[in-house]
C-alpha cells in the first residue's frame, strides 16, 4: 500500500509480475510506511507459492567503489563493531569546527564542476513562508544560517544556485555528488557511545509520524541512523 493506495505493494507487484526483482537493503528505512523488507517479500512469495532466488550484490560504484568505506562508516556510527576501523582509498574526510568552514570548503569545491553540495540531518523545521525564498534561513546555529533545498526546483542536485541550500535524506536520497558537507543534528549525539534521538527531528519531518507509537518494534540504532548512514556515502569525499 501507498498512501492509503492498493493493498500491498510487494503482494500485488508479486500477483501481477510472472518474474519479479527486487533491490533490497533492509537498513534503508526512511518512514515508518517504507514496506519490502527481505521478509515481507518472502511471506508474499509463500501466499502465491512463489519460487524464491536470493543473490548479493558485493559492490557497488558509488564511494569509489570502495566497501571498506562503508564498513568504516558503519564502524564509526557503531552500527556493527565487526566493521572494519581502515578504509583502503584516499578519501578526503574533515572535521569542521563550525558550519561556516563546511560551507566554505564546499562552496570552493563546487566551483571545480558543481558537484559539491551540504546536507543535514532533519532537526530543523521547514520554514513554510520560505519554501521558495533561500533568503529564509531554516537551520540557524548562532551566526550560520542557511535554507533548506527549496522547493520550487525539482533538480536540486544540479541547480547552479543551490549550493547555497542545504539537502536533506529526502532531498539527496540516491544522488551522487563528488564532495558533501555534512550537518550532524541533536538527533545523533555521543555520550559513552552513540546515541540516537528521533525526538530531536523536526516536527514539520513527516517520516517520523507513527513512529512513537512503534517504537519498540524498531530497533534503537534504526530510528534514526539511517539518515547518517547514508548522508556521507553519495559522495567521493565529505566534510563534517
Amino acid at each position: 500500500m501507498f498512501q492509503n493506495l492498493g493493498e500491498n505493494q510487494v503482494k500485488e507487484i508479486i500477483n501481477a509480475a510472472k518474474f519479479s526483482i527486487f533491490f533490497v537493503d533492509d537498513f534503508q528505512m526512511v518512514t515508518t510506511k517504507d514496506i519490502g523488507s527481505t521478509e515481507e517479500i518472502k511471506k508474499w512469495c509463500r501466499f502465491y507459492d512463489a519460487e524464491v532466488y536470493e543473490d548479493e550484490l558485493i559492490s557497488q560504484f558509488r564511494c569509489n567503489g570502495s566497501d571498506s568505506y562503508l564498513s568504516w562508516i558503519d564502524n564509526v556510527l557503531e552500527i556493527s563493531m565487526e566493521a572494519t576501523d581502515d578504509f583502503d582509498h584516499d578519501y578526503d574526510i574533515r572535521i569542521c569546527d563550525t558550519p561556516e568552514e563546511v560551507r566554505q570548503l564546499i562552496f570552493e569545491k563546487n566551483k571545480i564542476n558543481n558537484k559539491s553540495r551540504m546536507v543535514a540531518g532533519y532537526c530543523w523545521d521547514w520554514i513554510k513562508d520560505g519554501k521558495n525564498n533561500s533568503e529564509v534561513h531554516d537551520i540557524q546555529i548562532g551566526n550560520f544560517g542557511m535554507s533548506w533545498n527549496l522547493g520550487s526546483s525539482s533538480t536540486w542536485a544540479i541547480d547552479p544556485e543551490s549550493v547555497n541550500e542545504i539537502g536533506c535524506i529526502h532531498t539527496c536520497q540516491g544522488l551522487e555528488f563528488d564532495y558533501v558537507g555534512v550537518i550532524i543534528g541533536n538527533d545523533l549525539r555521543y555520550d559513552n557511545g552513540i546515541v540516537t534521538d528521533f525526538f530531536q527531528r523536526a516536527r514539520t519531518d513527516q517520516s517520523i509520524k507513527g513512529l512513537v507509537l512503534c517504537q519498540e518494534k524498531v530497533p534503537v540504532k534504526m530510528r534514526n541512523m539511517h539518515s547518517y548512514t547514508q548522508l556521507p556515502v553519495h559522495c567521493i569525499d565529505f566534510f563534517l
